[in-house]
């Protein structure tokens, strides 16, 4: 496979990947941070860097909005929810050194 068909692919599938965090919006980010190590806002953030290794700037809320589908804080009003107790508990145990 050349150069070019890989990128092709591997952007598919990361549009895929956001537009499936875009419908599954039951699926919360300390579920994915709990599960898989990163979350929507991880997503972002990598986007953002990578645009900033090329010499373009992409501001935070504008990356966010990229893997959201909307800003923020829309996102966060209608759909998240107040992580549990259970859940903030294996946070902190998969992640001791976040936040």
């Amino acid at each position: 496979m050349d150069d070019k068909t890989r990128t092709e692919l591997e952007a598919a599938a990361f549009r895929r990947l956001v537009a499936h965090l875009q419908q599954r919006t039951d699926v919360q980010n300390i579920d994915l941070m709990n599960l898989a190590g990163f979350c929507r806002n991880c997503l972002s953030r990598w986007y953002r860097e990578e645009a900033g290794t090329r010499g373009i700037e992409i501001a935070d809320p504008k990356a966010r909005e990229i893997v959201y589908g909307m800003p923020y804080d829309d996102w966060k009003a209608r759909y998240q929810k107040e992580a549990s107790g259970e859940q903030k508990k294996a946070f902190a145990k998969s992640h001791p050194n976040h936040g």
